[in-house]
């Protein structure tokens, strides 16, 4: 330290240690749902409200997505689809590398039983359609921490 620095060398080297890490990298949310309409519209509105999305029209693609994008912060997937239905899926992700990332789930035509055995499967939340967007950008920006 020399008479003009204003810094200590602790300081100097803490400024040093955080200008050297790394950017933290944008967290995407993954939506899974079948229908392909559904799954643009919403991949649309959470894009113009600044939130990078990928998606996948199945439980298969999800799985490859998660393995292969490690920027991925959150899923989002449908309750009903087909050949597994999001509550397979869920129980997949649990199974993996990726078994602490927050999920949420949405449905149009949930039963009550359903209710009960997502919120068993440690979900962030269970949306019912048609989504309430407030609620949906509210639970996204949260658990991506935006």
């Amino acid at each position: 330290m020399t008479d003009h620095d204003i810094l200590t060398d602790a300081e100097r080297e803490a400024l040093n240690e955080v200008m050297l890490e790394p950017p933290e990298v944008e967290r995407s949310l993954l939506i899974v749902e079948d229908d392909p309409d559904s799954r643009s519209v919403l991949s649309e509105f959470l894009a113009l409200n600044g939130i990078h999305c990928v998606t996948a029209s199945n439980e298969e693609e999800a799985l490859k997505l998660l393995k292969s994008d490690s920027s991925i912060g959150m899923m989002l997937t449908d309750l009903r689809m087909q050949p597994h239905d999001g509550l397979h899926l869920i129980q997949e992700v649990h199974k993996s590398e990726r078994a602490q990332l927050p999920i949420a789930i949405m449905s149009g035509d949930a039963e009550v039983r359903d209710v009960i055995e997502a919120l068993h499967l440690g979900l962030v939340d269970f949306l019912l359609k048609p989504i309430d967007t407030n609620m949906l950008l509210e639970v996204v920006n949260k658990e991506l921490k935006r």
